[in-house]
């Protein structure tokens, strides 16, 4: 069965853009679209959407506000064409946030974390979300035949070691079989990022930070070149 997918952007343009990449794709098709979160309140209402593709300065209603009045919503895709908003976007758990006009290998990409939230968890060896008193309040994972559980508020970063990633903690490093791809998916996007093909941060613990490096705790990473621009639009980083 294909993703059924929902566009919600004022712009006719950038709706014929994204309708134009998805048509590139087999297994996604457009149901319907929208010039105003009004309209897909309607839409969804009436028919099934598995992902939205959601513009986030509309008139009457923001994509930040509809998306936030939603009790039960399906997966999104901010698109816009300002990056000041990244962070608050990301805050809402959206799978990832593209900046206006859409190229198709970004889009691409962000089809692919779609595609892989939705098989994490059910593959053997991935770190499983367990749900607290919050939403992703910690992680359960195995190492040397033990489960540890990890509070994702003490997590500083996470390195990728091959197949093998490293939870760096506030006073250690857990090491485990997995992927970061697979940790990167299941982790809240508000809290983390991902800045390089090695390294997922938490936001929250970083210190400091240029267009090349980020500070976390004391301990210097580098953002990767593909990673760049969503990690600077996440942070509104203006180079000078």
């Amino acid at each position: 069965m294909k993703t059924r997918c929902l566009i919600v952007d004022d712009e006719p343009l950038a709706i014929k853009l994204i309708e134009s990449h998805i048509s590139k794709l087999d297994n996604i098709e457009v149901i319907d679209t929208c010039n105003n979160a009004m309209v897909a309140f309607d839409v969804l209402r009436k028919k099934q959407v598995d992902l939205i593709f959601l513009d986030i300065q509309m008139p009457q209603i923001t994509g930040l506000e509809f998306l936030r009045a939603l009790k039960d919503p399906p997966k999104v895709i901010f698109t816009t064409a300002y990056r000041k908003y990244a962070l608050e976007g990301f805050e809402l758990d959206v799978v990832d946030y593209l900046l206006k006009p859409v190229s198709f290998e970004r889009f691409l990409k962000a089809i692919n974390k779609y595609f892989h939230s939705l098989s994490v968890g059910t593959q053997p060896g991935s770190a499983e979300v367990i749900q607290g008193r919050s939403k992703n309040e910690f992680i359960d994972v195995k190492e040397n035949k033990k489960t540890l559980r990890i509070y994702l508020r003490d997590i500083r970063f996470i390195e990728g070691l091959n197949e093998y990633i490293g939870i760096h903690t506030e006073n250690k490093r857990i090491v485990t079989k997995n992927s970061l791809a697979n940790i990167e998916a299941i982790l809240p996007s508000g809290q983390f990022i991902r800045i390089h093909k090695s390294f997922i941060v938490q936001v929250s613990r970083i210190q400091a930070f240029s267009s090349t490096l980020i500070e976390v705790d004391g301990k210097q990473l580098p953002i990767g070149r593909s990673y760049k621009d969503t990690v600077l639009e996440a942070l509104n980083y203006q180079e000078e």
